[in-house]
């Protein structure tokens, strides 16, 4: 979360926000963003969305897998990943998380299943 500077935002009754700002330490060599960058926040922000909308202190939370389609490309500003649930089942949450510009241009859209279990 300190190394991608991601910072919640906002939520809701079915959505979680965080932003992230675009800059060389998450540009691709020839200066836009990165695509596992992109994917780290959209993971950060579903992962975070389980514990919110769950609201259970002995959950443990793991991405297990995500999916990115990389739409547009951005040099700098900040990106905003939007977390809504498709569905949230007792161990398994299928989320899509869409990140966008601070303009609301779709840059990334990304699927993030995460499976959820009680610690012991």
């Amino acid at each position: 979360m300190q190394t991608l500077e991601i910072d919640y935002v906002d939520v809701g009754t079915d959505f979680l926000i965080a932003r992230m700002p675009v800059t060389s330490k998450v540009h691709q060599p020839d200066g836009v963003l990165h695509g596992g960058a992109t994917a780290a926040l959209a993971e950060s922000v579903g992962s975070a969305a389980v514990f919110v909308f769950n609201k259970d202190p002995n959950a443990q939370v793991r991405g297990i897998e995500i999916s990115a389609n990389h739409v547009k490309s951005i040099a700098s500003g900040y990106v905003y990943a939007t977390a809504r649930p498709l569905n949230l089942g007792k161990t398994i949450q299928l989320w899509e998380i869409r990140v966008t510009d601070e303009q609301e241009q779709l840059i990334s859209i990304c699927k993030l299943t995460t499976y959820k279990r009680m610690k012991k």
